[in-house]
């Protein structure tokens, strides 16, 4: 590991990196600028690819602007770079989430974040089968250590909670089919790639994954109330692995501060081989998100069910150009 001069280059490579960040629908909700004289990112919230329908407190979009903030510290990280991260610096102004400084004399290098770095532009969400092998107890554990280290809380689900969980989800899932507001919503984040010229946001229609014919799996069916032509169908797992990842609090702070963690368990468990996907349906229904606790260990607000297991990565999905995400300033 080395420091480089972060001349504009360099900044426009950690921006490069910071936007691998899965967010909801994959809207990439997030404007990054750069004050060269203070040496310092501002990470803002770009409220017009907000979701008022399917998120109307933005929880999800903090979430996903959270998981950039990670990647960013990743990848000045891996430049040899010191990282002081402040959240919603500036009060008068919620949709500045955050500023990074680099290089702050009094801040220690977090030694296992360079370690991340390759798993940046490998990570991609997989909506296909997975096997049935198990996630060892060791390595359960060190995803959970790791979701700590961002404040948050990763919990693997057991039964019997764990089957409310897959029905939650599954009528969450046809509640938002019911409703137009939200059906809308996703139509316009998703697209139909032989039909529409290329995209650098949402969800291709390459990227919705096989139809299940069996299984439990939860998976949010990107196609709604449409169809696919020749999409295929396929066996999902009987028993998926899922985990509930939550924080104290639920606050926009605990919103960054779960989304850093969801991508800093999203890295490492690339790293160790796992594929994983979301399901983020009855964390929107807000009558359906507090069921999501486990009853016995459960503590705090659940911000996201996450599905883990051996399985294909999924294929990678478009992304804004740097020079639509980020400014640069003197």
């Amino acid at each position: 590991m080395f420091t480089q001069t972060l001349d504009d280059t360099l900044v426009k490579t950690l921006v490069a990196d910071a936007v691998m960040a899965p967010s909801m629908h994959n809207a990439q909700p997030w404007h990054f600028s750069y004050a060269r004289g203070s040496r310092t990112f501002t990470l803002s919230a770009d409220l017009e690819r907000a979701m008022p329908h399917a998120d109307p407190t933005t929880r999800a979009l903090h979430l996903g602007c959270g998981a950039a903030l990670l990647n960013l510290r990743v990848a000045a990280s891996h430049a040899g770079h010191r990282t002081s991260t402040t959240l919603l610096p500036d009060p008068h102004a919620p949709a500045c989430l955050a500023a990074v400084r680099l290089d702050d004399p009094h801040e220690h290098m977090d030694e296992s974040l360079p370690g991340l770095h390759p798993a940046l532009r490998n990570r991609h969400t997989s909506r296909s089968p997975f096997t049935e092998r198990q996630i060892p107890d060791n390595i359960r554990a060190t995803l959970a250590e790791t979701a700590a280290r961002e404040g948050a809380q990763l919990s693997f689900l057991t039964t019997p909670h764990r089957e409310t969980v897959l029905d939650l989800i599954m009528h969450a899932e046809g509640y938002n089919r019911m409703d137009d507001g939200r059906d809308a919503e996703q139509r316009r984040w998703t697209h139909d790639t032989a039909a529409e010229p290329a995209v650098d946001d949402g969800i291709p229609d390459y990227a919705f994954g096989p139809r299940k014919r069996t299984g439990s799996a939860p998976l949010r069916d990107f196609a709604g109330r449409g169809t696919v032509p020749d999409r295929a169908y396929a066996d999902f797992e009987e028993r998926p692995q899922l985990a509930a990842l939550s924080t104290v609090g639920d606050t926009p702070a605990d919103w960054l501060r779960a989304g850093q963690a969801l991508e800093r368990v999203l890295l490492l468990a690339t790293l160790q081989g796992l594929a994983s996907s979301f399901a983020t349906q009855p964390v929107e229904w807000p009558d359906l998100r507090w069921i999501l606790r486990d009853p016995q260990s459960g503590t705090g607000y659940v911000h996201m069910i996450l599905r883990l297991g051996y399985g294909p990565m999924g294929p990678r999905t478009p992304r804004r150009s740097v020079d639509q995400v980020l400014t640069i300033k003197p």
